[in-house]
């Protein structure tokens, strides 16, 4: 998500924590090292069924493969190159991380594109790819979903717009996103791009809705009923539609709908909501990943929520920051995490 103060979240209304940063003494705010790659091992693991170790080994711990950023977001591993991209929002930055040949710069700017000088978190936040491997990115500051119109192993700043309105009104600023099978193109739109977030005097759109992109372009508005929808996937079977609510308080919880024959969504139920002693941890509902198998990696307070496809949270991975997002590599092998200034991952079973 991004990068506020948490004592202005708290007198905000339905606002999230879990993208919420503070500068904090010691960070570095100049450009990442990339001369090297390091693995420091960090964290736990919190374990609340036996079932968990069936996806994380006992004994494995959290590492941090890359630092120095201002507020990681987007994980996205691209197959065939072997590489881990994600965004830097605040410097309007993607960057590459490859095990062999460590960090680089991979693409800036990334979400605004604009010459006009403004403030708030303009880079690019979810990143993924659609069905012809063509890199798709939620924009911030530009206020749309576009796609890079470069190719994927030789990246350029050259976007194609995909949707930026609902009817004629422009969007907040779109979050994450995820694909079906078909193409369609499920997304979330709360306003933490803007400058002001929910009082952004330039917000078209009273809401904060859920969207669908069909493969043929028709933009259709799921719900526009959450406070502050967030990370978002969909079931194996492409039956149910997770989404986070990134809000304080009550507002904080993971939702779960069923997608209808024709495409709409039912009223949906509350999957999880932390409990008053987990909500006090750093961080709230944020990104997700849903595995092959149906389990759910989920972003919230303390760090990665992993729960079974019936909604038990079975541990979860304790990163010790404000953790945004998360992906899994092809094989699975690994859980990638952004989290604050890190990007991290931990060893899959």
């Amino acid at each position: 998500m991004n990068k506020i103060c948490v004592l202005t979240m708290v007198l905000a209304t339905a606002v999230s924590l879990s993208g919420c940063k503070t500068r904090t003494a010691g960070k570095s705010n100049e450009n990442p090292d990339t001369t090297k790659t390091i693995f420091t091992r960090t964290g736990s693991v919190e374990r609340f069924s036996p079932l968990l170790d069936d996806i994380i080994p006992p004994g494995e711990l959290p590492e941090i493969i890359a630092e120095g950023f201002e507020w990681t977001e987007g994980p996205l591993w691209i197959p065939g190159l072997d590489i881990l991209i994600f965004s830097d929002i605040p410097e309007n930055s993607v960057f590459q991380w490859s095990e062999t040949a460590g960090l680089k710069l991979y693409l800036k700017p990334a979400g605004y594109t604009d010459t006009i000088s403004r403030g708030g978190e303009t880079g690019s936040n979810g990143l993924l790819l659609d069905k012809q491997g063509r890199l798709i990115l939620c924009q911030h500051g530009d206020r749309r979903i576009a796609r890079m119109d470069a190719p994927i192993d030789n990246p350029g700043p050259q976007y194609i717009t995909l949707v930026d309105n609902w009817q004629g009104k422009r969007l907040n600023s779109p979050n994450d996103a995820v694909f079906n099978s078909q193409g369609d193109l499920f997304f979330t739109d709360p306003p933490y791009g803007m400058e002001h977030w929910f009082e952004d005097p330039k917000r078209e759109l009273k809401f904060t809705g859920v969207y669908k992109l069909t493969a043929a372009g028709t933009l259709i508005l799921l719900t526009d009923k959450m406070t502050a929808p967030n990370g978002i996937g969909l079931s194996p079977d492409e039956t149910r539609l997770y989404v986070a609510n990134s809000g304080m308080g009550d507002q904080a919880f993971w939702m779960e709908f069923g997608i209808k024959k024709d495409g709409s969504l039912d009223n949906g139920r509350m999957f999880h909501q932390p409990s008053g002693e987990k909500k006090a941890e750093t961080g709230a509902p944020d990104g997700l990943k849903v595995r092959k198998d149906g389990i759910i990696f989920a972003t919230g307070p303390g760090g990665v929520w992993i729960f079974s496809p019936n909604g038990e949270h079975l541990g979860t991975v304790k990163t010790g920051q404000a953790t945004s997002n998360c992906t899994l590599d092809t094989e699975g092998r690994y859980l990638y995490m952004t989290a604050d200034m890190y990007v991290m991952r931990i060893r899959l079973k």
